[in-house]
């Protein structure tokens, strides 16, 4: 675009250090002297270059997604150089290849002669692709069999000894994606399921599927939410707890929610959502709102609902977040119920940088904070599962330029990633149920929810990247606030964190991790469900188990499985204990502050939910 595409550049430029006389000029006409400058300066020629290959990245990336075929083509290179000087591994892959062969031409044997035959080889548990009695027939028995056959080889295959263990990981992903591809469940001709839904229906299921094929595609190009998720609407029937927006900057607005009881605990609670989503999913229907729970529990609750950034946030950056987030909600808080200590309250990326806030105010003295709690949030990303594969030097630099021309990472790229993570349930059963079966997709507003996407920041997300999951700085004691390191070691806060059996964002053990790293006493819950369900599990809501421990500062240390045998299993909803958990942490009841103040920069300024969180 005319004016714009030259003002990249040179913002590229200046972001990788080749910055020569004459950018400072800019958004002025590039003129025949700035021209020479650069020349003279010998960085035309880098800043082209650089320009023109975050460019090239940047278009590339659109086809394959911000994932970076540098990266993918290094970790198969490692596994073919290995794979070919490893002949031992090669001739034990043919005769494991001709056993299996044999043994499993006895098995089609066998099912071609009887009506029903014991697999030969059973699906992985969260497998659920083959459940049903009718691929247990011949000859859809032979085809999941083969096929659960061959990427069992696979697996095995792609790790090869000597081979650095990220590209083993990456190998093994990449190929169980082809292979997933392939799976006899995806076709109909092959899907027994679909044959006799088609047989039933007259091949109605596959109109039906042709139709909902078109409308995502129309919709994945008009950007349209579903009709069935239009009828979550934010304000009417989702984030509907009343309250008022009593603080707004360029990167949140702070909600104070309304008193539902004559008096309030009077430490207030502080609620940092993550970024990557909108703040309402802990505000969801009036029967699953965290925020209404707390609220009718007798809490002053606040909530901070971050901007959806475009363009013009490109160079919003990680610390951003804590100093006009973290830090500007506290100090409204403060104004607004006074000086008294805040439970802060941190989900997903929102307690990572709460945790990074609290550990600066302990090292500066800053005693504001009553306590700290963490929903599904990591502070050592050693560990952080399959998210790490997405996270190398060749990868980060790709999805920088990937972001670059746009200046934020889109919301398709970030949900595909997860999607990738767990693509049977997230990506071809979808298809198989809407596309050949017919069906259409169920929606509940946790589904809504999810689908209303937010953007990241260029700057922040390179920066969260690299120093938070590549470097582990926050867990080295290497994450810099206000010129200094910060150390997690530092906060004695008692510490409640939850952590989610099926977390595939934020894996349990890796949430573990924050027992070893702050020096108060910490109370753990692990709990059913997934990195978004297990945390929306309001009391009541059928089949909600978790377990819960404390460790005091002065205990050793317990290994997570040998913590999940010792914690006690309980049946239902973790937020009652977590309720309990702040209560002997609260004072005694009092009359509920007002609504922000009467005038300055904490006047109410709109009505919840606000208006950022209703942005595209």
């Amino acid at each position: 675009r005319p004016g714009v595409d030259r003002v990249r550049i040179v913002v590229f430029a200046a972001d990788h250090g080749v910055c020569a006389e004459g950018v400072s000029a800019f958004p002025q006409a590039v003129t025949g002297q700035m021209i020479a400058n650069f020349a003279a300066g010998g960085a035309a020629i880098s800043v082209l270059a650089q320009s023109l290959d975050a460019f090239g990245h940047a278009l590339q990336g659109r086809l394959t997604y911000g994932l970076s075929p540098a990266a993918m083509g290094l970790a198969y290179m490692d596994w073919l150089l290995h794979f070919l000087n490893s002949p031992g591994k090669a001739g034990e892959m043919s005769r494991n290849a001709a056993v299996k062969g044999m043994e499993f031409t006895q098995y089609a044997l066998r099912a071609s002669l009887e009506s029903e035959t014991e697999p030969y080889i059973a699906p992985l548990p969260q497998d659920r692709r083959f459940q049903s009695g009718e691929w247990d027939r011949w000859p859809f028995n032979l085809m999941y069999q083969g096929f659960l056959l061959t990427e069992q080889w696979w697996h095995y295959a792609a790790r090869t000894r000597g081979m650095e263990q990220h590209c083993q990981d990456l190998v093994s992903f990449m190929t169980r994606q082809v292979l997933d591809t392939m799976a006899p469940s995806n076709y109909p001709l092959t899907n027994p399921e679909v044959l006799r839904r088609t047989a039933e229906e007259g091949g109605r299921n596959l109109v039906r599927g042709a139709i909902n094929f078109a409308e995502d595609v129309n919709r994945q190009l008009t950007r349209e939410l579903p009709p069935a998720a239009q009828d979550y609407r934010i304000g009417e029937d989702v984030a509907t707890t009343p309250g008022k927006v009593v603080y707004r900057n360029n990167l949140m607005e702070l909600i104070q929610y309304s008193p539902r009881t004559e008096t309030v605990r009077p430490e207030p609670v502080l609620i940092t959502p993550a970024w990557i989503m909108k703040y309402y999913i802990l505000d969801l229907s009036p029967e699953n709102s965290l925020v209404g729970y707390l609220v009718d529990q007798g809490y002053t609750v606040f909530m901070i609902s971050w901007k959806n950034p475009d363009y013009e946030q490109r160079e919003v950056g990680l610390d951003d977040y804590r100093r006009l987030g973290v830090m500007a909600a506290l100090d409204a808080v403060n104004a607004i119920v006074g000086k008294r200590k805040v439970h802060a309250v941190g989900y997903c990326l929102g307690g990572t940088i709460l945790a990074a806030a609290a550990a600066a105010m302990a090292r500066d003295g800053d005693d504001r904070l009553a306590d700290l709690t963490l929903f599904a949030a990591q502070t050592d990303f050693q560990e952080a599962g399959e998210i790490m594969l997405f996270v190398d030097s060749s990868q980060i630099a790709y999805l920088e330029d990937y972001m670059w021309y746009k200046g934020y990472l889109d919301a398709k790229q970030m949900s595909l990633a997860f999607q990738l993570l767990r693509s049977n349930d997230l990506i071809w059963s979808r298809a198989v149920r809407q596309y050949l079966l017919g069906e259409e997709e169920s929606m509940i507003d946790l589904l809504a929810w999810n689908l209303d996407a937010t953007r990241m920041p260029y700057r922040m997300h390179s920066e969260y990247l690299r120093r938070l999951f590549h470097e582990n700085a926050l867990a080295n004691n290497d994450y810099v606030v206000d010129g200094r390191p910060v150390s997690l070691r530092d906060i004695q806060l008692p510490v409640f964190a939850v952590g989610t059996e099926r977390d595939h964002v934020a894996p349990w053990r890796s949430v573990y991790k924050i027992h070893t790293l702050t020096s108060g006493d910490v109370t753990f819950v692990l709990t059913s469900g997934g990195h978004n369900a297990g945390i929306v599990s309001e009391p009541g809501h059928p089949r909600r188990r978790f377990r819960m421990l404390e460790r005091r500062a002065d205990a050793t240390h317990l290994d997570p499985d040998t913590w999940q045998q010792e914690a006690g299993h309980r049946d239902g909803s973790w937020w009652p204990a977590f309720k309990e958990w702040l209560d002997e942490r609260s004072g005694e009841p009092v009359k509920p502050p007002r609504l922000g103040r009467a005038s300055g920069p904490y006047k109410p300024v709109a009505d919840a939910p606000g208006t950022y969180v209703l942005e595209d």
